[in-house]
């Protein structure tokens, strides 16, 4: 098993796309990239702790390349956006990844500089060192499908996961 951790905006989105993505064991929403201990969501989305909005995904890849974990990644979210994903702006809603080792940092630059050539606009995802986790209160972890008819799930998930379904068919259920 493979994790990665990673923040493309607002947690639930690509929480929603990786809990339908074959070879996934474990998605779990939370926060990282900041300075205050134990954040909470309030004081994240208040921009007050330095932390992102992130996830870690875990995966087989025996079943599920990490090419595919990545590219999902990065069609999952406006990688060109600083500090903001449509309504959501601040720092805490960064496209970053963060990595464990130097091997997961080369790896992660190999992934933007790939997928830059889906972009027109400059990929302004930032490569941190993963430093603590902190998992999100219950009510953030699989807000999807515990929600689904929730406006933000309708209107900004709903689509997320239609690209994620079109680009990567064979790997979604």
């Amino acid at each position: 098993m493979q994790t990665l951790t990673l923040a493309a905006g607002c947690f639930w989105c690509l929480d929603a796309v990786y809990r339908r993505t074959r070879g996934v064991t474990d998605v779990t929403s939370g926060y990282t990239g900041g300075e205050v201990e134990d954040p909470d969501y309030y004081s994240v989305c208040a921009g007050i702790t330095g932390h992102a909005e992130a996830l870690q995904v875990t995966f087989d890849e025996s079943v599920v390349p990490a090419e595919v974990i990545l590219g999902q990644f990065f069609t999952g979210h406006d990688p060109t956006s600083l500090n903001r994903q449509g309504n959501d702006v601040g720092t805490q809603y960064r496209s970053a990844m963060f990595y464990r080792d130097e091997d997961e940092r080369a790896r992660f630059a190999a992934a933007i500089e790939h997928a830059q050539e889906l972009f027109d606009q400059p990929i302004v995802t930032t490569l941190e060192p993963l430093g603590t986790f902190y998992p999100a209160e219950e009510v953030h972890q699989d807000f999807y499908t515990r929600n689904p008819y929730n406006g933000y799930c309708t209107y900004i998930i709903d689509p997320k996961l239609a690209r994620a379904r079109a680009g990567f068919a064979e790997w979604m259920s």
